[in-house]
């Protein structure tokens, strides 16, 4: 008994996750989803040429002076806390500018356009046919 209550406490949360929304917006996210990454992709693109340039991110290691802790023990056994000053790593992401070329990044964008118009007529189709299918009641 005891092995399928841990079971139920472990799985819980991802069921839970799993849960979120309702199934008409569980249907309508899965059968659009592949509509909403290109319209992404394309804002990224037309941003890109109004700006003249891309973002792009890197890791960066950058040592910071921290606080550090060590724990010892007293002859009773008692654990004693000690601080003191530290170099620590810590990694940042930092954002940098990176030349496009304008004239591949415009076939890009009408490339993506002309994606994102195919794809529109079967997410719309898959939204009506969602709602149809789930309707919600309130």
């Amino acid at each position: 008994m005891r092995r399928n209550t841990t079971l139920a406490l472990c799985l819980a949360p991802v069921l839970a996750l799993a849960a979120c929304g309702t199934p008409q917006e569980r249907c309508i996210s899965r059968n659009t989803s592949e509509f909403r990454t290109v319209s992404s992709l394309l804002a990224d693109v037309e941003g890109n040429l109004s700006r003249g340039y891309a973002w792009e991110e890197r890791q960066v290691v950058r040592t910071r002076f921290a606080q550090c802790e060590t724990v010892t023990r007293d002859r009773e056994g008692r654990a004693v806390v000690s601080t003191y000053g530290c170099w620590r790593d810590y990694v940042d992401s930092e954002r940098y500018r990176v030349p496009i070329d304008p004239v591949a990044e415009a076939r890009k964008r009408d490339g993506l356009i002309a994606r994102r118009d195919a794809l529109s007529r079967s997410a719309q189709a898959a939204v009506t046919a969602c709602r149809a299918a789930y309707p919600e009641t309130g």
